[in-house]
């Protein structure tokens, strides 16, 4: 056997490298491969399998985050009012997904839709006269919107419990309560999504490698040397001009290895969670909806409460949480060295800046973490009054990474959502944070093209256009297209419309 000094380095060359085996890396494959049929592209990634960290099932809340049903992209002001412009912009993106998808079923790449999409209604539930005051108005903000036109509102425990019977259940009607509907609602698999659009590029000629770590990312010339390691502890180089870095959680730690100045006083939180999973096929089979509340005082947006119908391994399941919990890892499979790692002379004021404005936050992470059972079903009775303990068990849920941004005013600013980072060469590409990415991914993929490939926009648009037929053309403008693009990718992908 060679020693680790005499073994051979595997080297090669590629268009791209594409770092991460989620459903980010798995977008930009299926885009590329469309675009440049005729490109080399590489994909590393570590575990044995791809889609199994942030995007697998289990890990991933499935909503497809359209804001069809989450409050936290609908704020409201101090004079009450709600504005819907966050909202609309989500679900706009989630459109260009859709379309896309589509466009992979027409053309034969995704042979059968179900495997990873279904219609589930999406629901807003809150209670008391306030928060129902909230919703209202939410409501009436959105409903004008042709993206939103069909979403129903109600304070009626009866209506509520046609939608819902769960949430009613065991409920006072005497209390105060709100909900809205909106059948144009989904639940999407990422996981299993990333393991078809991974075996189509595969098909195209994409390499995928699995069991490879990335060790270094390294200049050469103007390209770039991605060093793995497989889990026989062979070693390997590729190089590339063009490298993107989609490793969820482990996406920091590389490009700050890679030393590119775009990730300078970059930082990362990491927030772990775990879900209430039912056991009971009974209380399973009475649920079909995803049903969102109001996030907690203190709370980070990713761990709204929500009530959720979910497709796993071709099984209908039924989990309420997250509950928000927190591990140094940056990753489900990461080290507990990750954070200490990530923190670098360029990032350190950056993250120590961001301590003071969310004690409110380190005060909920700190009662989550110190939660029981008993009170985690408690939790969920709130949502659903009729829940028994003995129906459920606790899971993992998966790691987050929340992104710790420099802020001109503020030194840091800790955010909740997606960074894309691109250098001004081209080079490379990164996206940092966590919901709505998954949804939204074909939008932030076709946006970091146009920023790191200005030179081959031009020659790309037809193309993309015929791919994504709203790109750059705002559905929330146009009702007529919005209920034509609705219709349409609904019946390719064989959701309700």
């Amino acid at each position: 056997m060679p020693t680790r000094s005499s073994r051979t380095v595997n080297a090669s060359t590629a268009d791209a490298v594409l770092i991460g085996g989620g459903i980010a890396s798995a977008t930009l494959a299926a885009l590329l491969t469309e675009l440049e049929p005729d490109w080399r592209i590489v994909v590393l990634e570590k575990l044995p399998k791809v889609g199994q960290e942030a995007s697998d099932g289990w890990n991933n809340a499935g909503t497809g985050h359209s804001a069809l049903c989450e409050l936290n992209y609908t704020p409201q002001d101090v004079d009450g009012s709600v504005s819907p412009k966050k909202a609309i912009s989500i679900n706009e993106q989630f459109q260009l997904s859709r379309q896309f998808w589509s466009h992979l079923v027409e053309t034969g790449s995704i042979a059968d839709p179900s495997a990873f999409i279904h219609s589930v209604p999406h629901i807003s539930f809150v209670r008391g006269l306030e928060n129902a005051d909230y919703l209202r108005r939410r409501h009436e903000a959105l409903s004008q919107n042709p993206l939103f036109r069909d979403m129903e509102y109600t304070t009626s425990h009866a209506e509520l419990s046609e939608w819902a019977p769960l949430i009613t259940r065991g409920r006072p009607e005497t209390e105060s309560i709100a909900a809205t509907r909106s059948l144009d609602g989904t639940d999407v698999n990422f996981g299993e999504l990333t393991r078809i659009l991974f075996d189509a590029a595969s098909k195209q000629g994409t390499e995928v490698r699995t069991g490879r770590t990335v060790t270094s990312l390294r200049r050469m010339g103007r390209d770039w040397g991605v060093m793995s390691r497989g889990t026989d502890g062979d070693v390997s180089v590729v190089r590339a001009p063009f490298v993107f870095v989609g490793a969820g959680g482990n996406a920091l730690p590389l490009m700050q290895d890679a030393g590119i100045d775009e990730i300078r006083g970059f930082g990362g939180f990491p927030i772990s969670g775990e879900w209430l999973r039912c056991t009971n096929p009974d209380i399973v089979a009475d649920h079909s909806a995803k049903v969102y509340g109001k996030a907690a005082v203190g709370a980070p947006p990713m761990s709204v409460p929500h009530l959720d119908t979910r497709y796993i391994n071709g099984r209908r399941e039924l989990m309420f949480g997250p509950y928000a919990g927190w591990s140094p890892k940056f990753l489900k499979t990461g080290s507990n060295a990750d954070l200490l790692r990530s923190v670098k002379p360029s990032n350190i004021g950056q993250m120590l800046a961001v301590a003071p404005p969310n004690l409110d936050l380190m005060t909920y992470l700190v009662g989550e973490l110190t939660k029981t059972f008993k009170q985690r079903v408690a939790s969920l009775q709130e949502f659903m009054p009729s829940a028994n303990a003995d129906d459920w068990e606790l899971i993992t849920a998966g790691q987050r990474v929340q992104v710790i941004a420099p802020d001109k005013d503020r030194l840091g600013v800790l955010q909740f959502g997606t960074q894309l980072i691109t250098t001004a060469d081209g080079s490379m590409g990164g996206m940092l944070g966590a919901s709505p990415g998954a949804s939204t991914s074909v939008e932030i993929m076709l946006r970091m093209l146009e920023a790191v490939f200005p030179q081959r926009s031009s020659t790309w648009e037809p193309k993309v256009r015929a791919m994504v037929p709203s790109w750059r053309k705002p559905l929330s403008q146009d009702p007529s297209a919005a209920t034509a693009y609705l219709d349409r990718t609904a019946e390719v992908l064989g959701l309700n419309r």
